[in-house]
């Protein structure tokens, strides 16, 4: 069974893998087009342009916004398309995010997305970039069962706050 939850591994100094496998019950084909066209990323992630080629540029916007309405600091990152087989595999490398990796293994009819995140963060960093990880993977599941796209001014911030507690405290030494 796959677990819901990221998983961060220590690669060197302060470089973090942060690491999430999910099963998705949709096709191979229906699933990279939810993480390839920029009008379905716009649903679960961010506003996207996608040059979908090797060496292709790559530009997200974050659209979610805190308690008072207002767009994070550092709500956009842009990146270079490094690796791309479609309908596989998916990598760039980013100015704000790190290295990220999209791949996808068929499974009958269905999908094991295997997400991957290193980038350079401190321990709290880390436990925040996997919270935002995992919501936006919840979001992804949603979108594909369901056509829902998040109402970004209005998204799911307790959620976010729960999971982001949850995997600090899954930190904290046992006193």
């Amino acid at each position: 069974m796959i677990s819901q939850n990221g998983t961060i591994e220590t690669l060197d100094g302060s470089r973090r893998r942060i690491r999430f496998q999910r099963h998705l019950r949709h096709p191979v084909d229906r699933v990279w087009r939810a993480i390839t066209d920029p009008h379905e990323i716009e649903a679960w992630l961010a506003r996207a342009e996608v040059d979908l080629r090797p060496s292709g540029r790559v530009a997200l916007e974050w659209l979610n916004t805190d308690e008072n309405g207002q767009r994070y600091e550092g709500a956009a990152m842009t990146g270079t398309i490094t690796r791309l087989e479609p309908p596989r595999l998916i990598e760039y490398d980013s100015d704000v995010h790190g290295k990220l990796t999209w791949e996808l293994e068929p499974v009958g009819g269905e999908t094991t997305l295997t997400f991957t995140c290193v980038i350079e963060l401190d321990d709290q960093q880390a436990q925040e970039n996997r919270s935002g990880w995992h919501i936006h993977l919840d979001f992804l599941a949603d979108f594909l069962d369901d056509g829902t796209r998040v109402d970004w001014p209005n998204w799911p911030r307790e959620r976010w706050a729960e999971l982001r507690e949850r995997y600090e405290a899954s930190m904290r030494p046992i006193s």
